[in-house]
């Protein structure tokens, strides 16, 4: 049986499903099917845009970003596909905090779905630090079908890992 490393906390029967899909040579297929779109936000200036209008829409009140950017050596360097920090910096007597959101720049030729799904994703940990209920249910508010898109972006990595070869 070969193990999913993304799939690893998805119940057997999914695991079983994928395995399936990867053993008839169809999982590129299915992604194609369910996704045939790629996005258009390709430079740092357009996502920094497309996070600040998700932002105004679902969190305004929350702390202001300062940087958002494609990151080529995010998934690589830190197991992870987005990214949010708080550089703290000193200026003159003060200690100001700048708030950034890295995206994983494998998603620069995803389908726009999934763009959207790690952009919702760090906004969220802007209100709520933890994967607890409460932050998953921020997600959910913010991009209703969340958990479905965070499950088939995760057969998308997988799909990756084969050594796919065209985007999806």
């Amino acid at each position: 049986m070969t193990p999913l490393k993304y799939l690893t906390a998805y119940p057997a029967s999914l695991q079983d499903q994928v395995r399936g899909l990867i053993a008839d040579n169809r999982l590129g297929e299915y992604l194609a099917k369910r996704y045939p779109e790629r996005h258009a936000v390709q430079s740092d200036k357009a996502l920094y845009a497309y996070v600040m209008d998700l932002k105004q829409q679902y969190l305004r009140n929350a702390p202001g970003i300062d940087k958002v950017l494609y990151d080529s050596k995010l998934d690589v360097v830190r197991k992870a596909l987005g990214l949010h920090t708080a550089v703290s910096r000193v200026q003159g007597g003060k200690l100001k905090a700048k708030k950034e959101i890295r995206v994983a720049a494998l998603f620069r030729d995803a389908a726009p779905e999934f763009l959207q799904m790690i952009v919702v994703h760090e906004l969220a940990h802007l209100r709520e630090f933890d994967h607890n209920k409460a932050f998953y249910q921020l997600c959910e508010h913010m991009l209703p079908g969340y958990h479905q898109l965070e499950f088939d972006l995760r057969v998308y990595l997988t799909w990756r890992e084969l050594g796919a070869d065209r985007p999806v």
